[in-house]
């Protein structure tokens, strides 16, 4: 409705759902400047939003954190969950060189919840911050195309060269990115990297503790009763779960969070 409205000049269109009349891109930019509201349609990267406002704000792809990128390396731009697989996926891209990562995540505009994961974007806003890594958040909206809401995220990393997933062994998933992304004229150019691909999982187990972060259980499909919700995801947990369930969930069966232990306190 959005893009039929723009294609027609106007300002303005009705959201069907609420009734609301809502501001178009070409209604916005009369403005010249962001208003700070978290727009929907706001053409401005959410410039005007207070840093601390737009995890819960924001209605378009933006900067999360406002720490700096190099602009004179190349960007590997690490899709981000927030969980164990992305963490892993961050610390093999920094083992491999990565010095310029940026992490992406995605949520629901609506709920501010990472898909799957079960929890809000402000967990992953603290978990970039304690990284010291810039994060760019894209609210998912209903009925528009992902890789084109992702798009949108990349055009605010005009130096982004590659795009990095956590995935671990599922070919689908990996096949779906390759095509999706290979396929959109934004990243079509752009190498895709997949650090853990058929990383044996007891490696993976000891680099996440080595790592000192702890991994918690976030989401459990309702039939798995041998873990809840809250529990760490340690060797003890993998000897719980039942011969048939991935040990890293990763068809599913469970997500996690990952919770870093913060830096100890500057010396006066």
């Amino acid at each position: 409705m959005h893009e039929t409205a723009c294609k027609r000049g106007d300002f303005t269109y009705e959201d069907p759902d609420t009734g609301y009349v809502v501001f178009t891109r070409l209604g916005l930019l009369q403005r010249d400047r962001c208003c700070g509201a978290g727009c929907r349609h706001c053409p401005f990267e959410h410039d005007g939003v207070k840093l601390a406002a737009r995890a819960s704000k924001i209605q378009q792809a933006a900067w999360l954190t406002d720490m700096s990128v190099q602009s004179d390396a190349a960007i590997s731009l690490l899709f981000w969950s927030g969980g164990k697989d992305s963490f892993l996926a961050l610390r093999a891209l920094q083992r491999e060189g990565h010095r310029n990562i940026v992490l992406l995540t995605t949520f629901d505009a609506r709920s501010r919840i990472i898909a799957q994961q079960e929890f809000t974007i402000d967990v992953v806003v603290e978990q970039a911050t304690q990284l010291g890594v810039p994060l760019l958040g894209v609210p998912l909206h209903t009925g528009a195309d992902y890789v084109d809401q992702i798009a949108a995220a990349v055009d605010l990393v005009p130096a982004c060269e590659r795009l990095c997933f956590g995935d671990l062994h599922l070919a689908h998933i990996r096949q779906w990115r390759e095509k999706a992304f290979g396929g959109h004229p934004r990243m079509a150019n752009m190498e895709l990297i997949f650090p853990l691909w058929n990383a044996d999982y007891d490696a993976l187990l000891a680099d996440l503790l080595a790592s000192g972060a702890t991994s918690i259980v976030s989401a459990v499909f309702p039939d798995l009763r041998q873990i809840d919700i809250g529990d760490v995801f340690d060797t003890d947990l993998l000897a719980r779960l039942p011969d048939h369930i991935d040990p890293f969930g990763e068809n599913g069966e469970f997500h996690t969070r990952i919770v870093l232990t913060p830096p100890p306190p500057k010396a006066d």
